[in-house]
């Protein structure tokens, strides 16, 4: 319980006060960062009912619901989208994009990265039938939490020192396993096989970028893993609205 509201703690803004952190409770924590996902998909799904019941038109239902998610995160992923859009986006070398990423002030990629996953959520959210929604909301935040541990376990720091140098080093193969199967459990609850297929698209997804990534500047970041867990998102919520079309 105790890994679980740590994993609370580095995801989200609700307020749980774990101190003295060592190496062991962050790797602890990290196999529970699907879990952390399902709490904020059920969050998101009990918005969603409520605010049905008040009548309220579905469009203006999934902006809601979009702002929700980034109110309930801190704006934590959505930061990192930006610093990593300012920083891929500017051209320069390794060293340069670094430098961007840890720069606290927001340029004119990372605004544009910013308004155009937050658009684009709302409009593949839009697009899932009511029926497929309380599902989508919940497997969309599992995954793209799950995304975060996948890119933990294969992928190498870029710099020397930083914050989520010890969540790398954490992720080590009992808790990418750990992990994956509470991931598993939850794709195959949710929407069995259909589930699974969208995990293993999402998988091969997460593989691309951090080789991308990697190529790019040695390894990832903090940042990194916020962009990631941003597109994994919107990715989840288009494989969805694609199967449903195409599949149902």
């Amino acid at each position: 319980m105790k890994s679980f509201l740590l994993a609370l703690q580095f995801l989200t803004i609700i307020p749980v006060r774990i101190k003295h952190i060592d190496d062991k409770k962050i790797s602890s924590a990290i196999t529970y960062f699907p879990l952390v996902g399902l709490f904020l998909g059920l969050i998101l799904t009990g918005a969603d009912r409520f605010l049905s019941f008040l009548g309220l038109e579905e469009f203006f239902i999934n902006i809601i619901l979009v702002v929700l998610l980034i109110i309930l995160t801190g704006g934590l992923h959505l930061d990192g989208l930006a610093d990593t859009s300012d920083a891929f986006l500017s051209r320069k070398n390794k060293e340069d994009m670094l430098r961007i990423m840890r720069d606290s002030r927001i340029g004119a990629m990372g605004v544009l990265g910013l308004v155009s996953i937050v658009l684009l959520k709302i409009a593949f959210l839009s697009s899932i039938s009511v029926s497929l929604k309380p599902m989508s909301l919940l497997l969309t935040c599992v995954l793209a939490r799950w995304a975060l541990v996948l890119s933990l376990f294969l992928f190498p720091y870029a710099r020397q020192d930083g914050k989520a140098k010890a969540f790398i080093e954490g992720a080590n193969p009992k808790v990418f396993i750990l992990s994956t199967l509470i991931t598993l459990c939850c794709a195959v609850f949710l929407w069995r096989f259909y589930g699974v297929l969208i995990l293993i698209v999402i998988a091969a997804i997460t593989g691309i970028m951090g080789k991308f990534i990697m190529n790019k500047i040695g390894g990832i970041t903090g940042d990194t893993l916020g962009a990631t867990n941003e597109i994994i998102e919107l990715l989840t919520l288009v494989s969805i609205c694609l199967l449903e079309r195409v599949l149902l």
